[in-house]
């Protein structure tokens, strides 16, 4: 069992696992949410609708978590005031906004000549070197997601069947919605630094994915989802240290195989 114990018995492994893991459970929570509505576009456009909010947070010397939520959260709310206010339908009007903040980014960045370093950090992050920060914050963002999806559970499954029937209820859909964008700004936000804002999305969409193979229930599928996610993140770092390949996109890569295992077991067992 060395290969296991002997590289986990290092720090800033240990730190690594804790802030992954940490970071798959919070997106367990929220991806499931996401692959049962089916908002797998805006979890992707909100990671990419962070760039230029880092961009100018690295280049102004801030902290680049203040850019990425301030920057998120204008897409976020965006994208359902664009939907609203226009004749444009919900995914047009993301992916106006993705296409816009993308380009806002690219442009942010192509005036420094020495963004190089941290544009690669930000798109792919660098969970090998999470530090005690980093931890705290993962773990703050995951007990606010725990608690709003406590509270917004019963408007969140009735809007994922029947808007009517939230409204008819008093759930207030308009609202669910609107908190349901936050969440996945918030999952997105606080992960990104470990695996970047384009892997991060491997974690929300994977392991939930996964996990709905075997179940439909919205709770058990946040519980397999985050055991999934945890697993992905130590197969990720145990192939990181033995092959030298990036953590990051070896944690994303081992999210979707257990994806495609997932299918083909399920296929294979009788129901």
């Amino acid at each position: 069992m060395a290969w296991l114990t002997d590289p986990l018995g290092i720090s800033f492994l240990q730190r690594a696992l804790v802030g992954g893991s940490l970071a798959a459970v919070l997106c367990a929570v929220v991806g499931t949410w996401v692959v049962v509505r089916g908002l797998a576009f805006l979890g992707e456009a909100v990671a990419h609708g962070m760039l230029p909010g880092v961009a100018v947070a690295a280049l102004a010397g801030w902290p680049l978590l203040i850019g990425a939520a301030a920057s998120a959260g204008l897409m976020s709310v965006g994208v359902g005031v664009v939907a609203r206010r226009t004749r444009l339908s919900h995914d047009t009007a993301t992916g106006l906004l993705f296409v816009g903040m993308l380009s806002l980014g690219v442009v942010i960045v192509s005036r420094s000549r020495s963004f190089a370093t941290d544009l690669t950090a930000i798109l792919f992050g660098d969970v090998l070197a999470i530090q005690p920060a980093e931890l705290t914050v993962l773990a703050v963002a995951l007990g606010l997601v725990l608690l709003v999806c406590l509270v917004f559970h019963r408007a969140f499954v009735a809007l994922a069947f029947d808007r009517r029937t939230a409204t008819t209820l008093g759930l207030r859909p308009d609202l669910a919605n609107v908190v349901m964008g936050l969440l996945v700004t918030a999952a997105v936000v606080a992960s990104f630094q470990a695996l970047g804002s384009l892997l991060v999305l491997a974690l929300l969409l994977a392991p939930a994915a996964a996990a709905r193979q075997w179940t439909h229930r919205v709770p058990s599928t946040m519980a397999l989802a985050a055991a999934f996610g945890v697993t992905a993140v130590l197969l990720g770092l145990l192939l990181s240290w033995h092959a030298s390949t990036a953590g990051g996109a070896s944690i994303a890569g081992a999210a979707v195989a257990l994806v495609a295992v997932s299918v083909a077991v399920r296929a294979a067992v009788p129901r």
